[in-house]
């Protein structure tokens, strides 16, 4: 009877580790730079594809990014569920003084390097190595060996993905799910943040990005139903920050003003945080310096806030220097990130810039759901990015890896949830071998 009772008790215990929606299928959006007040309830009066998903399912008040506001680092929080200072991306440019090697936004080949990626398991590898099917459109990083495992097909990022890019992605990602070529489907997309970026969050070119995007997810709704995939798919639709109006004439911090560059080995990143590592002996003479300039903070690496939650990465400079906002940090004038504009030349000017203190308000995001595991018209109070991959882990199935996320924040969004933990179900074939150790 005793061996009957613990054999009962594995059996239990094996059930309750698997989550509630073991086959359904998942397609994820991310969309750079999409702030949270371009979807307000008056703006979505003219934008009839995210009014009919925001109908259908869940919308969040806002999504706070993690710290530093900028697309590596939240890329990799949103898909871990772990703050930048535990999963090591903790900037867009990043150096590392032990190997030399440097991280410059992706585009460099040692960017590549297992180095930067493998200090957490993304979902997409957690779900590859359980065997499960993952389609990835333009996501960065999907190219990379991580942890030694690559996706089942990566359509690399090399350009912005164009409006085309993303219309085609979308129906080639529902045609995989419907032949059973994939389980999990991630969607990458740009032009909102670019065009924040060259013209400001406000400009009408930025707004045309989003009616782009808000006829390609109409069409996506009707391409669901012709596909017959309605009750077999949850999509999920979020951004990694916002986006803030900057003035560079008049707003710019030129360091180059204040200290001798040459004190420096290294430099990275331009804008709202800036990461420097002195050489020997200056340490105490830059910071000493720096922390007079105006609208802007200098913070040596265990001064930084631990509500930031940056300061123990492995790639944090000596002296990290974070700007008020709308303030940019560069060496001088020249280093400004110039675009180039309708003259074919470098000189077009930024109008919006992101990656300042991530609570505030211009740097929140979205998040969007909807499909049969959650709630109609359905809206939420604010979530965190690190809160994301708990509620992908649940609608696909798969048990999440330890994470800095929260549960609480996310359950409500589902059907029939009152567990402060990630639901769970007995399936058929744990209650016949139930019934068969009760009864044997």
């Amino acid at each position: 009877m005793a061996a009957k009772f613990w054999a009962l008790l594995l059996v239990l215990g094996l059930s309750l580790a698997q989550p509630t929606s073991a086959h359904r299928k998942l397609l994820v959006f991310l969309l750079d730079g999409f702030r949270s007040d371009y979807i307000s309830d008056e703006v979505l009066e003219s934008l009839s594809g995210f009014k009919d998903i925001v109908s259908r399912g869940v919308k969040v008040d806002y999504l706070t990014p993690d710290f530093p506001s900028l697309s590596y680092p939240n890329y990799y929080t949103l898909m871990t569920g772990r703050h930048c200072e535990v999963h090591q991306m903790t900037g867009n440019y990043m150096w590392d003084p032990s190997t030399n090697k440097s991280f410059d936004i992706g585009v460099n080949r040692d960017s590549l390097m297992s180095l930067w990626w493998n200090g957490s398991e993304p979902l997409w590898v957690t779900l590859t190595k359980a065997k499960r099917k993952v389609y990835m459109y333009y996501w960065p990083g999907c190219e990379v060996e991580i942890l030694g495992v690559r996706p089942t097909y990566c359509l690399e990022y090399k350009n912005v993905p164009t409006d085309i890019n993303f219309a085609n992605a979308v129906s080639d990602a529902l045609d995989s799910f419907k032949s059973g070529r994939a389980d999990l489907a991630a969607i990458y997309h740009e032009r909102i943040d670019v065009e924040g970026h060259h013209y400001g969050p406000s400009s009408p070119q930025r707004k045309d990005a989003l009616q782009a995007v808000d006829t390609v997810l109409k069409y996506m709704t009707k391409w669901i139903q012709e596909r017959e995939l309605q009750d077999d798919l949850n999509v999920m639709i979020f951004s990694d920050h916002g986006m803030t109006d900057i003035f560079w004439m008049d707003k710019v911090i030129e360091l180059n003003k204040y200290i001798n560059m040459n004190d420096l080995l290294q430099v990275k990143d331009r804008g709202p945080v800036v990461s420097l590592w002195p050489v020997p002996g200056k340490h105490s003479e830059i910071y000493n310096t720096l922390r007079t300039v105006g609208h802007m903070t200098v913070y040596e690496k265990e001064a930084i806030p631990s509500r930031f939650y940056y300061k123990k990465g492995k790639f944090v400079s000596p002296l990290t220097l974070v700007a008020d906002e709308g303030w940019f940090i560069a060496e001088n004038r020249e280093m400004l990130p110039f675009w180039m504009n309708s003259t074919g030349k470098r000189e077009g000017w930024q109008h919006g810039w992101h990656g300042y203190d991530n609570e505030l308000m211009d740097m929140r995001g979205i998040f969007l759901a909807f499909g049969p595991d959650f709630k109609s018209n359905f809206r939420a109070a604010p979530i965190r990015s690190v809160d994301v991959y708990n509620i992908m882990c649940n609608v696909a199935g798969i048990t999440p890896l330890p994470n800095n996320g929260s549960w609480s924040r996310v359950m409500c969004m589902l059907k029939n949830q009152d567990s402060s933990a990630p639901s769970v179900q007995l399936h058929s074939w744990t209650l016949v071998l139930i019934l068969l150790f009760l009864f044997a």
